[in-house]
């Protein structure tokens, strides 16, 4: 192969580091209407009136709407397919707020001034209630976060709105509990993972404008263009038709643009004034009014024999959903399904799941999605059982981790065909130098240096749902242009797609132009989030391929006048050999003069299964006895991604995985105020890791091969988020004997609790 598995450069790199005019804000139209929102004070409060009189009067005001101005359709903005999992919780602007940041109302003028000053005239009165902020409290509290009659959801998940539950599950393998009165051992815990917000560099922004046709079409950083289609039709109660949604560069995602979190106001300004309208999400909005993490608490139990044998694990988790129910009932099922899967020696299992509604900012997606909160609580457990049992956490798990040819059970009973996590486990121990680290060693300044292992799982896309489609066309003079539906976000997806493609057509790489998304012309993508890009569509890509191949080599051959039996394609030509032979640009070039016949393949493709990729991740901390202050002085990565198709790409989504894994375990934490307030606010108070904070992160490939997938790759993107978490607090186990069950951990609880040793 002349690209895949090749260290190639982004498609678009030269243009965004020369900053190029490529994301949604660069390219809004002069004179389209600023759009600014009025956002509640309240957590939870009912709209009595708002006066309008005094913000009307600012010049450059041309309209402001509230809860009474908008359609009284109900939707939810998870970027799903349909039917979505997600309720129907939501309307553009409610008279009911339901939590602090909720729109009351929208400003749009002329320039941004002109609305920042409008919504500071409004007078809004309010009937303030009382809020709803622990979610460990939500179940069949008196306070109902969704009261309304017209709430509904398409798909059964167990919602109950009068109880604020948004979804439940549950799943069994085996008798769980007579494995646990069998068990040698019993370990039980309660892990609690917080809010984080994706932080990505790009805001939300979209702008939208009526087209010649009078289609409204809106520009907006998205990872799910079409789902934002169907958001938009089931919001402004239009036909899909109607609308166009097309996709820019996006400046980082994360799982954040899964949602449609801005789209619909500026879409909404646009269908009532006729006008191009643009909004911009402040940092701070970004931030209060996004679609972060969901905040989880986890009890896992854990039942095993002296030998290290784990027989069985119980796992049940309560998710806040905050005040809508975006991606709550789909995110809670990755908490166990992923995690339990980890394990091929159970003899029983069990995963139970509650999702409730708060008051507090409504979550969503983020990378990881569910599985990173699972995860975390599941190897921490297995961390504290290797500490209980005296045994080394790396051989605890060499005895008990799935292996290649086994049927997961808690996964869907998906056969595992593809699996290097033995081999990972191998390759990231010599890479920590294990041996000689674990578990302690204490420094002549009195700081402590350990180690501590964690291993993950994630998906390939959503079997039997995630689809993938890729159109390719022959141009003249052989070139060819391949139009995609998934959304490359910053993981480089349209190199990886057009890698492919050269393959499988032969040709030099700068032979494949690649568009981005336009729902108007691009093959339907579900979007870019389950990491479903290289496995889906790369094998759409592959299918496409093939068969323009096919046809290519059908016309070259009746061409030269040869059965296609006879002829040969190599990339450049049709040929016979030793005989008759015609190249690909004379061939591309008389499809479009005179034969009517242009040579083009468009293939959608799905999955039956999900093959996960693995992964095992060895932190090496120092660790500070007196101020409690924890650093990362190295980071080990072993990953199994099936065939790695650009190992650039692969190493800095790896790299970039881990350090917001970092983030998580030590600094990154969403708190409100007793009132509902969101504290950190801005990057003065939320806390992410600068590279000075992460140490030396060292990334090795262990590459399985997948055969349901294009090239024999699975996915990679979401997997390395998942192992920093547990092994630093192994890490941080390993070092005091102390085990830390909420994260962030933060150096004041580590030098609290090592003062309470010394008392």
């Amino acid at each position: 192969m002349s690209y895949v598995s090749k260290p190639i450069r982004k498609r678009d790199a030269m243009s965004l580091v020369t900053g190029k005019p490529v994301y949604t804000g660069d390219l809004c139209p002069a004179g389209a209407l600023q759009v600014c929102l009025l956002r509640s004070p309240h957590a939870h409060a009912l709209v009595e009136s708002v006066d309008k009189t005094a913000a009307l009067r600012v010049p450059g005001v041309v309209a402001i709407y509230t809860w009474e101005d908008v359609p009284q359709s109900r939707f939810t903005t998870a970027g799903q397919t349909w039917p979505e999992p997600s309720p129907y919780d939501r309307l553009i602007l409610d008279r009911r707020l339901r939590c602090v940041g909720d729109p009351v109302a929208i400003i749009a003028a002329e320039t941004e001034e002109s609305a920042q000053k409008a919504r500071q005239l409004l007078k809004v009165t309010y009937q303030v209630l009382e809020p709803l902020l622990d979610f460990t409290k939500a179940l069949d509290n008196p306070i109902i976060v969704h009261p309304e009659e017209n709430f509904r959801a398409l798909c059964d998940v167990g919602t109950d709105a009068a109880r604020n539950l948004c979804s439940q599950e549950e799943m069994t393998v085996g008798d769980v509990e007579g494995e646990l009165a069998q068990s040698e051992v019993v370990l039980e815990r309660v892990y609690h993972t917080r809010a984080n917000s994706q932080a990505m560099m790009e805001t939300f922004r979209t702008y939208s404008y009526i087209d010649e046709y009078g289609r409204l079409n809106v520009v907006s950083s998205t990872q799910v263009p079409f789902h934002v289609r169907r958001i938009l039709g089931n919001a402004l109660e239009m036909s899909r038709r109607d609308i166009r949604i097309v996709k820019p560069r996006i400046g980082g995602g994360f799982g954040a643009k899964q949602s449609v979190v801005s789209e619909i106001f500026p879409a909404f300004v646009t269908k009532m004034t006729g006008r191009p309208a643009y909004i911009c999400y402040t940092r701070q909005e970004t931030f209060t009014n996004g679609s972060p993490r969901h905040e989880m608490e986890m009890r896992v139990r854990i039942g095993a024999d002296r030998d290290g044998t784990i027989r069985v694990i119980d796992l049940f988790a309560l998710s806040n959903a905050g005040a809508y129910g975006d991606h709550g009932p789909t995110t809670i099922g990755l908490v166990g399904h992923k995690a339990l899967s980890l394990y091929g020696t159970l003899k029983a299992a069990r995963f139970g799941c509650q999702v409730v509604y708060t008051n507090t900012m409504g979550a969503g997606a983020y990378r990881g999605y569910g599985a990173t909160q699972g995860i975390f609580a599941v190897e921490a457990a297995v961390n504290e059982l290797a500490a209980q049992l005296g045994m080394d956490p790396c051989l605890l798990r060499e005895k008990n981790m799935v292996r290649q040819g086994q049927i997961m059970a808690t996964y869907y009973n998906e056969p595992c065909n593809s699996c290097a996590l033995d081999r990972c486990m191998e390759q990231a121990k010599k890479m920590m130098n294990w041996e000689e680290k674990y578990p302690r060693k204490v420094l002549e300044n009195g700081h402590i240096r350990s180690v501590g292992v964690a291993m993950a799982m994630q998906g390939s896309g959503i079997s039997g749902v995630d689809i993938g489609s890729v159109e390719i066309r022959l141009n003249d003079d052989g070139f060819y242009t391949l139009l995609v539906g998934c959304t490359d976000m910053g993981t480089g997806c349209d190199t990886i797609l057009s890698q492919m493609a050269a393959d499988c057509l032969e040709c030099d790489l700068d032979r494949i132009a690649v568009r981005g998304v336009d729902t108007d012309q691009s093959p339907y993508d579900t979007g870019s989030y389950a990491s479903s890009t290289t496995y889906i569509t790369g094998m759409a890509v592959v299918r496409t391929c093939q068969e323009l191949r096919e046809k290519i080599l059908a016309m070259g051959a009746k061409m030269i006048g040869v059965p296609v039996e006879q002829a040969e394609f190599d990339g450049r030509r049709v040929f016979v050999p030793g005989g008759k032979e015609i190249s690909l640009a004379e061939i591309g070039s008389a499809s479009f003069e005179g034969h009517n016949h242009c040579l083009s393949s468009c293939i959608s493709h799905s999955s039956p299964i999900s093959p996960p990729p693995f992964m095992v991740g060895m932190a090496e901390i120092d660790l500070d006895p007196e101020t409690g202050v924890v650093q990362v002085v190295d980071y080990a990565a072993a990953v199994d991604c099936g065939t790695v198709v650009n190992t650039n790409l692969a190493r800095v989504q790896t790299e970039g995985g881990i350090a917001q894994g970092i983030g998580m375990a030590l600094y990154e934490e969403v708190n409100h105020t007793p009132k509902g307030r969101l504290i950190n606010d801005s990057f003065l108070q939320y806390k992410i890791p600068s590279r000075l904070d992460l140490g030396t992160i060292r990334v090795e490939f262990e590459s399985s091969y997948e055969p349901s997938g294009p090239f024999g790759a699975k996915s990679i993107g979401e997997l390395v988020i998942n192992t920093p978490a547990p092994a630093i607090l192994g890490a941080i186990l390993n070092a005091t004997g102390k085990a830390f069950h909420t994260l962030p951990v933060k150096p004041e609880d580590v030098a609290m609790a090592l003062l309470e040793d010394k008392k």
